[in-house]
């Protein structure tokens, strides 16, 4: 286990890192046009990020022969932002579409 950000960058290699930015690519691609409440790149970072700390913890508690550590936690969250970013002009299209339309009012009981 490594707690120490960016000490295991360097040791990842070019093909760990980009498999890493990968990881929860397709979460932060779909994720913001499927839910609107994602629709934000900080709520799209705080989801990669914690996902990604779950899916650590899972391999240190099972024991998988892997190594957790911080920056797979940190590459796998800006996987996440950056292909949310890639697919932003879709979802805000979307998230602004939902936010024009009128919401419905509740009818006085009685």
């Amino acid at each position: 286990m490594s707690l120490v950000p960016l000490r295991d960058l360097v040791t990842m290699g070019p093909l760990g890192i980009v498999g890493n930015l990968l990881i929860f690519a397709a979460l932060g691609f779909f994720g913001p046009m499927r839910f609107a409440a994602l629709a934000s790149v900080p709520r799209i970072l705080a989801l990669g990020a914690g996902c990604s700390v779950l899916v650590e913890t899972a391999q240190y508690v099972l024991r998988l022969d892997r190594v957790s550590s911080v920056d797979d936690v940190l590459v796998n969250a800006a996987g996440a932002v950056l292909a949310a970013l890639a697919s932003r002009r879709w979802w805000r299209t979307t998230a602004q579409a939902a936010s024009d339309q009128p919401r419905p009012t509740l009818a006085p009981a009685g």
